[in-house]
């Protein structure tokens, strides 16, 4: 066995540039559209973005699309076209990112968070049940990391409970679910579209649903300058057409629609690469002690997209305790980087634990802004979320190759067969991880009120 980097050894990564890694890929055609819609002076209006949304409708297969200015936004819209308001609850899983489910919140609504699969990082529906009381209004359902929720066992809960569901496919644009594109199964659906996404056009978010009153719900609360007579069928939003609902101007920057006129043209495409170089790097990882593939099984109908994050489920047992930590200390000296840095262990930590779900009087209502229209306290609900809050201890971000070249590729599964097969010796120094793995944005989290 060859000698570990992090104790002398040669490198195992020799490839240092970073075109592997660069994301989204911008052409000419890219910027030719952006100059257009400056040449134009047409920066905030509304034309290029209709026709976005027409390319969204019709690449989906979805009825409508509504462009809006992030992805927090248009999730903000899908609630209140689900109707979700003051005392209500809407369920989501803890282990994703805040703006999944705040808007919620802003809506007078509060938050029960409900655990995720250990394996998929997923909402686990053998869960999910428990979580529903008689003021649900909304399961958030979030393909995290790219890996498609298992929406069969929650359409069939939600449909039960008569709950509407709204599927947060800011991971995962494009995927499949047993041949279904995500986003067509829920009752609506929102992603951010912001330049971090593997669909990637900028500063930017879509929503997109077949039901009519849902989607002039969500014109009638961000988009006020398309809130007209002639666009609203629903009756009894007809007396309010023109008025600024939700008093938001949540429209899509238009040179983010153009950008997303091209993109779209090419991401199935693009999607497919990754993939192939994702699952080539996997195949050969197969079996290596301590390592599980975070990825579906593609011969389901299923697929994850871009593969928004790639990762690993991590398991200490299998390398007789070695902390994820120490792991990836190794990987780095190896020579693995994620996105220009060294390699890094946790997901995003668990937003139960969170002070601006526990004890955040955000707007002054004398009481935590999360229970503030709530007679019950909900956050004693937060208490059987086992998996939510361990994961981040088990997983760790991997290069997220955007091409596939296997040359490459091979030197960094070199890299992790290497510090597996010399695990023991890591175990010697190994001080185990910190309390604050994971975790995005720099928020920081404590322990839960009681």
């Amino acid at each position: 066995m060859s000698k570990l980097a992090l104790f002398g050894g040669e490198k195992t990564v020799t490839y240092t540039e970073t075109e592997m890694f660069d994301w989204p890929i911008i052409t000419d055609e890219d910027r030719a559209a952006v100059l257009d819609v400056l040449n134009k002076r047409a920066m905030s209006g509304t034309n290029i973005t209709k026709e976005f949304e027409k390319d969204w409708c019709e690449w989906l297969g979805a009825k409508y699309a509504l462009g809006f200015n992030n992805g927090t936004a248009a999730l903000h819209a899908a609630m209140f076209g689900c109707g979700v308001g003051r005392g209500d609850e809407v369920i989501c899983p803890s282990v994703t990112y805040w703006a999944s489910c705040t808007s919620a919140m802003n809506l007078g609504a509060t938050v029960v968070f409900a655990d995720v699969d250990k394996d998929t990082l997923g909402l686990d529906p053998k869960k999910l049940e428990s979580k529903i009381t008689d003021k649900t209004k909304a399961i958030i359902v979030v393909h995290y990391l790219a890996y498609p929720a298992d929406m069969d066992p929650i359409m069939e809960i939600a449909k039960k409970h008569n709950i509407k569901v709204i599927e947060d496919v800011s991971h995962a644009q494009g995927g499949l679910y047993k041949g279904r594109r995500l986003g067509t199964i829920g009752d609506v659906a929102a992603a951010s579209l912001m330049a971090g996404k593997s669909f990637a056009i900028g500063e930017a978010g879509i929503l997109n649903t077949d039901d009519r009153e849902i989607y002039e719900r969500a014109i009638a609360f961000g988009t006020y300058e398309r809130f007209t007579e002639d666009n609203i069928e629903t009756d009894y939003l007809k007396p309010y057409a023109g008025l600024p609902l939700g008093g938001f101007k949540h429209r899509m920057h238009q040179m983010s629609a153009a950008v997303g006129r091209v993109q779209i043209k090419y991401y199935d495409e693009r999607c497919a690469e990754i993939r192939k170089a994702l699952n080539y790097f996997w195949d050969q990882l197969e079996g290596v002690p301590g390592i599980q593939a975070h990825r579906v099984d593609e011969s389901t109908g299923s697929n994850m997209a871009g593969w928004y994050v790639p990762t690993c489920i991590y398991k200490p047992e299998e390398l007789d305790g070695l902390s994820a930590t120490r792991f990836c200390e190794a990987l780095a000296a190896e020579g693995v980087i994620v996105e220009g840095a060294g390699i890094k262990p946790g997901c995003n930590r668990p937003l139960h634990t969170h002070p601006l779900f526990q004890t955040a009087d955000v707007y002054g209502d004398g009481k935590p802004t999360r229970i503030a229209f709530k007679d019950n306290d909900v956050r004693v609900m937060d208490e059987d979320l086992e998996v939510s809050e361990y994961i981040n201890t088990r997983a760790i971000y991997l290069p997220y190759f955007k091409h596939y070249k296997p040359e490459i590729i091979d030197q960094y599964v070199a890299a992790f067969k290497k510090v597996c097969e010399n695990y023991k010796e890591l175990l010697e120094g190994d001080k185990g991880d910190a309390d604050n793995l994971g975790g995005w944005h720099r928020f920081k989290h404590t322990k839960k009120a009681k």
